[in-house]
C-alpha cells in the first residue's frame, strides 16, 4: 500500500482550504457557514482519510461506487456524522449500492438513472439529496444534462420520479474560463429554486464561491497527488 500522508501534512493542508474557504466568503460578503468543503478521497485509502476525520473533517466525495463500498462502512461505523457524496457516475447496475451507502447523490444526469434511483429509494426506503449534473460546456465526451434541457429534467426529477432533487452540479471545460460556467450554473439553480450548487475544485473553488457556491469538491489541495489505492 503506498504511503499516506503524515498527519501534520493533511491537517495543514485542509486548514488551509478551510481559511481559503473563509477568506472567499467574506470577499463574497457571504457567510462561510454557507459553503461546505466536500474533501474528495479518491484513489486515497482509509489512513489518509482517517487523518482528516481526525482534524474533523465529517463531508467526503468519491467517484467510484465500488471503491466507496470497500472503504467507508468501516469508516462510517467508527466516526459520527460522516456525509458521503457520490460525485462520479454512477451505472444503474450500481444504484442498490449507492443508495445505500451515499448521502448525496451528485451526478444524476439522464431519465434511465433518475427511474432507477427512484425505484431503489422507494424498495429501500432511503433517500440520499439528488444533485443533477449539468454539462454547461456542452461537451460531447462528458456526462450530464444539457444547459437547454435543465430545467425539464428538473421538473421530471421531481414531479415524474419523486427524486429529493436539491442541487445541480458541474465541471467546467478544462481550457475554459470557469467563472462563466459558475454563473450559469447558479442562475440555472436560482431559476428552478434549488438551493445547492456543487461546483469548484481543487484548482478554482475561491471563483466559484464568489459566484454562489454551497458546495466546493476540493481533493488535491487536501490530500496531495491521487495515489492507486485498491482494497485488500
Amino acid at each position: 500500500m503506498p504511503a499516506t500522508e503524515s498527519l501534520p501534512t493533511i491537517a495543514a493542508r485542509l486548514a488551509e482550504v478551510r481559511a481559503t474557504i473563509a477568506e472567499s466568503c467574506a470577499a463574497a460578503g457571504r457567510d462561510s457557514g454557507a459553503v461546505t468543503l466536500v474533501a474528495v478521497s479518491k484513489t486515497h485509502g482509509p489512513d489518509a482519510i482517517a487523518q482528516a476525520l481526525d482534524a474533523g473533517q465529517r463531508v467526503f466525495g468519491e467517484n467510484r461506487v465500488q471503491e466507496a463500498k470497500a472503504k467507508w462502512p468501516d469508516l462510517k461505523a467508527r466516526h459520527a456524522g460522516i456525509e458521503l457524496h457520490l460525485i462520479g457516475p454512477l451505472q444503474t447496475n450500481k444504484v442498490k449500492d449507492a443508495v445505500a451507502l451515499f448521502d448525496v447523490i451528485e451526478t444524476v444526469d439522464r431519465p434511465k438513472l433518475a427511474e432507477a434511483l427512484a425505484a431503489e429509494m422507494a424498495r429501500s426506503g432511503r433517500r440520499p439529496r439528488c444533485l443533477i449534473e449539468v454539462n454547461t460546456g456542452e461537451e460531447p465526451q462528458k456526462a450530464g444534462i444539457l444547459p437547454a434541457d435543465v430545467d425539464s429534467f428538473v421538473a421530471a426529477c421531481r414531479d415524474q420520479y419523486g427524486l429529493p432533487v436539491t442541487g445541480l452540479m458541474c465541471i467546467p471545460p478544462q481550457d475554459e474560463e470557469p467563472a462563466m460556467h459558475f454563473a450559469l450554473l447558479a442562475e440555472m439553480a436560482r431559476r428552478n429554486g434549488l438551493d445547492e450548487i456543487s461546483m469548484g475544485m481543487s484548482g478554482d473553488y475561491p471563483t466559484a464561491i464568489r459566484f454562489g457556491a454551497t458546495h466546493v469538491r476540493v481533493g488535491t489541495a487536501i490530500f496531495g497527488a491521487r495515489e492507486s489505492w485498491q482494497p485488500e
